[in-house]
């Protein structure tokens, strides 16, 4: 049940990147199925010290409540934000003051106007804000990506990193560069020890890069390597998709990507082809990871980020 979960969050976040409108097919087959996908509930995980966590379609949103006010990370949807909002209303009355977005797919700033009405201040990494405002195409899907309204736009954007004081929180906005995106940040509140890695983490299955969104392989790896500096055995890490997680949970991720890089890097200099590769089954041992991202897709996006990153 759980994989089944995981699974239909990032099926929905893979092809989200932009507005709700651009969701994947089968949000949009029919209207069946948007009507089941509206009824699914968003739950509340309390994580302690005034820290929670949303899950349900979508990105993993966090958030810290305290004396100065509400701060989210992440809003899924539109069509949840009511959903969303109503989570957070059953927590506590005081005001949202800033929603962070750790990148600019639909699945993790869908809600942004919504979270505006309520007064809230949108912030992010300069390059979400830019990636809204442009058209472009995903070639590794065959579609173009839209620009969203700019209802939905951040209104503050940094240019790398960013420190929030906040409900007694340390709160570092560490961008990390051509990753899952190119405007990926994690969000760190160090008091709490708690780390929001938005899709720079896949728990449990292949990650999904954007590498016409300026993603790349590397930089998710990189991502990693800066989280760890981070973490502790200690830490809660809230991971894009999947349950919550430890830093041992994203080791393993970390391994697994470094050996996905070296292996297809390998037949890269051997000289071999795509198809000479999709043939040899190199990823057969990580069957298990594959979801939406399958075997093959996995080994065609890292393909095609080591040949753009050389």
């Amino acid at each position: 049940m759980l994989k089944k979960m995981i699974l239909s969050a990032a099926v929905i976040g893979l092809a989200a990147c932009g507005a709700e409108t651009t969701a994947a097919p089968q949000d949009t087959k029919t209207s069946t199925n948007e009507v089941t996908a509206s009824k699914q509930d968003i739950t509340t995980q309390e994580l302690g010290n005034g820290f929670y966590m949303l899950l349900g379609p979508g990105g993993n949103i966090g958030v810290s409540v305290g004396e100065d006010g509400v701060f989210v990370i992440d809003d899924k949807f539109s069509r949840f934000a009511d959903q969303i909002i109503g989570q957070i209303r059953g927590i506590t009355d005081a005001p949202i003051r800033y929603v962070i977005n750790t990148h600019y797919h639909g699945d993790h700033s869908g809600a942004n106007a919504e979270m505006k009405e309520t007064g809230a201040v949108v912030v992010a990494h300069d390059n979400v804000r830019k990636r809204m405002g442009m058209s472009f195409e995903n070639k590794a899907f065959g579609r173009t990506v839209n620009a969203v309204d700019e209802a939905l736009w951040p209104d503050l954007t940094y240019s790398e990193n960013a420190t929030f004081h906040f409900n007694g929180q340390t709160v570092e906005a560490i961008h990390t560069p051509s990753a899952h995106t190119d405007g990926d940040s994690i969000l760190y509140f160090k008091e709490a020890n708690i780390l929001h890695m938005g899709d720079n983490f896949f728990l449990g299955l292949f990650p999904y890069i954007d590498v016409d969104g300026g993603g790349s392989l590397a930089g998710m790896i990189a991502s990693h390597e800066r989280a760890l500096e981070l973490v502790n055995d200690e830490t809660k890490i809230i991971p894009g998709h999947g349950p919550l997680a430890v830093k041992d949970d994203l080791i393993k991720t970390h391994q697994m990507l470094k050996i996905i890089e070296t292996r297809v890097s390998n037949e890269i200099k051997r000289g071999a082809s795509l198809d000479d590769i999709l043939k040899k089954d190199i990823l057969a041992d990580y069957a298990e990871f594959s979801s939406f991202i399958d075997k093959d897709n996995m080994v065609k996006i890292a393909h095609r980020s080591i040949l753009k990153t050389q």
